[in-house]
């Protein structure tokens, strides 16, 4: 047994995940020129979600029904968390002007960050992730700074500072996108995978929950990009929610949202951007007609 299962469980769970990083990045879907690539990415997290299930399932059957509840709740602690990195990707996206073929390579290039990162968290555990308590402090000031520079702007590219975006090499190398992945999905870790830890203690379904859910968020993005892109006012949107997430993340010592009040509140928020946009839409096609 290593870290709670055989080491042919290990094995073959990163085999598992190893093919569908592989398969979906052979999927044409991501092609620029593919043909309904929003229905490519919600099927996408469909099936990652069904595969999530029958994990859990075969954990049931192999290891318990404790095991297997264990896999679910960080599955979907883990899910539920991570939603703000979401729309955090998406301004790091627009604010470099990246396509979304390329969106595809530097999150896949994330995920991969991701398995090494969280495995190394989730080994030394709790700990070593109060080691970067602080750092969030200066993360939520400057996501708060984004927001101010977002919604003044009216794009997500100007909340990207100038001296950040020269950063990025002349030839377009996508390392400076690909950190900055890294690095947000670091700073959210040190809420989400101690969340999972205090449903679970065994580092093997700590682990593979994690990974799942990282795996279907980075179909769900695509998804929800596609979609939130036809908001005219998305920059508002988008603006309110990096607004929220910093001070949640800036509060989070002396104030703990629960999970669904957070994605209350961002729904409502896209809710509120949908609507503006279609009535917006609406009056424009009735002065022209």
């Amino acid at each position: 047994m290593i870290a709670g299962a055989s080491w042919t469980w290990w094995l073959g769970f990163h085999a598992v995940v190893a093919v569908i990083l592989v398969a979906d990045s052979l999927m044409p879907g991501h092609r620029s020129d593919a043909r309904h690539p929003q229905a490519t990415a919600w099927l996408t997290t469909a099936v990652l979600s069904a595969a999530s299930g029958g994990f859990a399932l075969w954990l049931g059957m192999t290891q318990g029904r404790q095991t297997s509840l264990e896999f679910v709740g960080g599955w979907a602690i883990e899910t539920s968390l991570s939603v703000d990195n979401l729309f955090i990707f998406l301004i790091i996206f627009q604010g470099f002007r990246i396509s979304t073929r390329r969106q595809h390579s530097a999150l896949l290039w994330g995920v991969i960050g991701a398995v090494v990162l969280r495995a190394l968290f989730i080994l030394a555990g709790i700990s070593l992730l109060k080691h970067f308590e602080w750092i969030t402090y200066v993360f939520g000031l400057f996501l708060l700074y984004a927001a101010f520079r977002l919604v003044r702007g009216g794009s997500a590219h100007a909340a990207v500072p100038e001296w950040i975006r020269k950063l990025q090499p002349a030839k377009g190398s996508l390392l400076p996108v690909i950190i900055a992945v890294e690095v947000t999905d670091l700073l959210f870790a040190v809420d989400s995978i101690p969340a999972v830890l205090s449903i679970s203690h065994n580092p093997f379904v700590v682990y593979t929950s994690n990974i799942a859910a990282v795996l279907g968020l980075r179909s769900l993005y695509f998804a929800l990009a596609s979609l939130l892109n036809r908001f005219r006012y998305l920059h508002y949107g988008l603006g309110a929610m990096l607004a929220f997430v910093a001070l949640k993340m800036l509060a989070a010592r002396w104030l703990e949202i629960p999970i669904t009040l957070s994605l209350a509140v961002m729904g409502a928020i896209l809710s509120v951007c949908a609507v503006a946009s279609w009535i917006a839409a609406g009056k424009e096609a009735r002065e022209q007609s």
